[in-house]
């Protein structure tokens, strides 16, 4: 692909600011096969731009400066670039445009990415979803449900997985015969049990009901769904497209379901857009992202007319609707929409995220996007615009998953486990292509293309580093163990800064509230864990001072040995062992031999020579080396644990020169308490002033000290 860059590398190139236009950055930039690098002259500041996050590139008219070349990215980071010469700008632009986006999948980034720490495994994270594990955590099977390889080689349905769970009664000639009245054969299948009073959310595509048409079959496969809840006289069946959307498509021998056909079934429209709709109102809240200087008016004025809160508030009120159908009248619910993988992905994963406490989990959502998301062919390579294709194919489908997540958070910020960081993360990871989790359409194509061994996974990466992404709000029992019910009132539908301008500058706070929390934790936690080790060596010393300096030489040497005994097999269960304690428990242990021995031997006052002085002797001697070595041990567990961390206020850049945003984690050195980027602080170890020896986070110059001292 280094033949696609023809300019590797472009000088004296503007950026120019939204905010600070008349004071635009010069400096140089960069192109590699997967990053564009802005430098300014100073060094003092980077700007990374993953070519695969490249929506769009644009070449605006040229000015007397030099060509200006704009480029959005689907994680709305936005750029503009002045280069100075037209030539150097077309390559650029070539460039761009055929490095963002592929025409072949193993060109994706994730085919070719290899991580710079040793740490992280191609197999971690590829096995954090196992469907049979977690409907057992919901308790099935049971007798109304069971496990069906009806799918087992994609015959049925090419975007289903192979194993699914459908009704016990449900007969394999109903279950043919509903798939082929379901659009692209995706049948009614389980996707949530509630363990309590059976109720369940399933899903499949619209019918291809037409005007008049009919299936016994799928009649049947309802009334099976509806039977398998004892408890409930009527199902749900929930439309989640506008009703005039539904009509159309009776045109083209699709539609919905005829109540006159289906018994004790409540029919619903809700109301959601399609695909293009919501790209076209993204596009439009994009553009009111961009406004240079609006007024409260035009700003407001604009989010309305964009209809991106509708939309968001939309899926809140069908998701509730389910999940309080479910939860509080305990009846069951049929989901879908066109063909099952767009809107009724996002309703029945929001649902299930209001359901069920578990999906709240760092681990729990991560397997509520596997399940509902990648297991069940929502088609991430096209709504996401992994390769140049047909861009009607893309919407912001899972972009709005993520936003109703972050809405619930914002009213229950102790129910879940994860914070903000979490959820930006994940949506950033979804366009990048690094990972090869969100890859392909379906289950089938990520097996044909043999990810797991070719790539390396996401949730394996966020697992290694899930400190960057606790929430320290969370509470693990309560309240809030219980169905959720957020308040979906148009006050309460919020525009999500940190997505839509998170890369804006002067927009956001200096710091974030929970960043500062998660730092305050961290030290406390630091210093009880040294206070531990402290009082462990104040107990000890108390001990040797409490006995006569003369007649209790054994006893003191015995202490010794015994406090360092304890220090050691602390020490082993941690699997790090000073040098120091070593050295003074085989001294200490030679000492104690040596006058055991003396003890049983009979008395040599008969050969003239003073043995108890001898004794005493020997014994001041290895008390004052022993003294020695437990002064610098001791010296040195106190200066391996910094007691006062550096503020994270006014804290622009790390060491190396990069910068920090808003929503960049800042890190501290557990040992000398300075903070540093996640680049400079890719070292763990465990520091001879903590009790429990855990490895923490220190910077590369700390962590080469520690080595070198123990």
């Amino acid at each position: 692909m280094m033949d696609v860059i023809k300019t590797a590398k472009v000088e004296n190139v503007r950026v120019l600011d939204r905010f600070s236009a008349r004071k635009p950055q010069i400096g140089t930039l960069y192109i590699t096969t997967t990053h564009l690098i802005f430098v300014d002259a100073e060094r003092q500041r980077e700007t990374w731009i993953l070519l695969m996050h490249i929506a769009t590139v644009e070449k605006l008219p040229l000015t007397t400066i030099g060509s200006p070349l704009h480029i959005c990215c689907k994680t709305f980071q936005r750029a503009t670039f002045v280069i100075p010469r037209e030539r150097e700008c077309q390559d650029v632009f070539t460039a761009l445009m055929k490095l963002s986006g592929p025409v072949n999948i193993e060109d994706l980034y994730a085919f070719h990415y290899r991580p710079s720490t040793d740490d992280l495994y191609r197999s971690a994270g590829w096995a954090i979803y196992d469907m049979q594990a977690e409907y057992a955590r919901m308790g099935l099977p049971n007798e109304h449900w069971c496990l069906t390889n009806f799918n087992k080689d994609y015959e049925v349905c090419d975007t289903y997985p192979r194993f699914f769970y459908v009704p016990r009664s449900a007969t394999t000639p109903v279950l043919v015969g509903s798939a082929r009245f379901r659009s692209r054969g995706r049948l009614p299948i389980l996707s949530y049990i509630h363990r309590d009073n059976q109720a369940t959310i399933t899903r499949c595509s619209q019918p291809l009901s037409g005007f008049s048409a009919r299936c016994l079959e799928d009649e049947q496969m309802l009334h099976c769904i509806l039977k398998a809840n004892p408890c409930s006289t009527f199902m749900y069946v929930v439309d989640t497209r506008p009703k005039i959307n539904a009509m159309a498509n009776k045109a083209t021998g699709k539609g919905y379901e005829n109540e006159n056909f289906y018994s004790d079934i409540k029919f619903m429209f809700l109301g959601i857009g399609n695909i293009h709709v919501m790209r076209n109102s993204l596009l439009k809240l994009l553009e009111v992202c961009e406004l240079k200087d609006p007024t409260m008016s035009e700003y407001v004025e604009g989010l309305q007319s964009c209809a991106w809160l509708k939309h968001i508030k939309a899926i809140l009120d069908t998701s509730l609707f389910i999940a309080s159908a479910v939860g509080e009248e305990g009846n069951s619910v049929l989901v879908h929409c066109s063909d099952g993988w767009d809107r009724t992905a996002q309703t029945c994963s929001v649902a299930s995220l209001l359901l069920d406490p578990s999906y709240r989990t760092l681990q729990g959502f991560m397997v509520l996007i596997e399940k509902e998301w990648l297991s069940l062919g929502h088609k991430f390579t096209d709504r996401c615009g992994h390769l140049a294709r047909d861009l009607k194919e893309t919407s912001p489908v899972f972009s709005q998953f993520i936003d109703c997540t972050w809405q619930v958070l914002q009213q229950f910020p102790a129910a879940f486990q994860f914070n903000e960081r979490f959820l930006l993360t994940i949506h950033d990871h979804v366009f990048s292509c690094q990972y090869g989790t969100f890859i392909g359409n379906c289950e089938k194509d990520r097996i044909d293309l043999r990810l797991p061994d070719r790539t390396y996974s996401l949730w394996g990466y966020m697992l290694h580093n899930m400190s960057d992404y606790v929430n320290p709000l969370y509470k693990r029992n309560g309240r809030y163990d219980t169905m959720l019910k957020p308040n979906t009132g148009p006050p309460n539908i919020r525009f999500w800064r940190g997505m839509y301008n998170r890369f804006d500058s002067g927009v956001h706070p200096r710091e974030s509230v929970l960043d500062v929390l998660c730092v305050a934790k961290d030290q406390s936690s630091s210093l009880e864990d040294h206070l531990q080790l402290l009082n462990k060596r104040l107990g000890a010393m108390k001990a040797l001072l409490g006995q006569n300096s003369v007649t209790s030489c054994d006893s003191l040497t015995d202490s010794a040995v015994l406090s360092d005994v304890e220090s050691d097999a602390r020490c082993r269960n941690a699997a790090s062992v000073p040098a120091s304690n070593n050295k003074l428990l085989q001294s200490t242990e030679a000492v104690v031999r040596g006058n055991a021995a003396n003890s049983e031997s009979p008395s040599d006052c008969e050969s003239g020579i003073d043995v108890k002085s001898l004794r005493i002797s020997q014994c001041s001697l290895e008390e004052k080396r022993s003294a020695e070595l437990r002064a610098g041990e001791l010296e040195m567990e106190a200066n391996s644990v910094a007691v006062e961390w550096k503020t994270l206020r006014n804290v622009h850049n790390c060491s190396c020169l990069t910068q920090f945003e808003y929503f960049s984690r800042k890190y501290h050195c557990w040992k000398c308490g300075d903070v540093f980027c996640t680049r400079c602080i890719d070292k763990h170890t465990a520091l001879p002033g903590h009790y429990s020896q855990r490895p923490v986070p220190v910077c590369r110059n700390c962590y080469k000290e520690v080595k070198c001292n123990v």
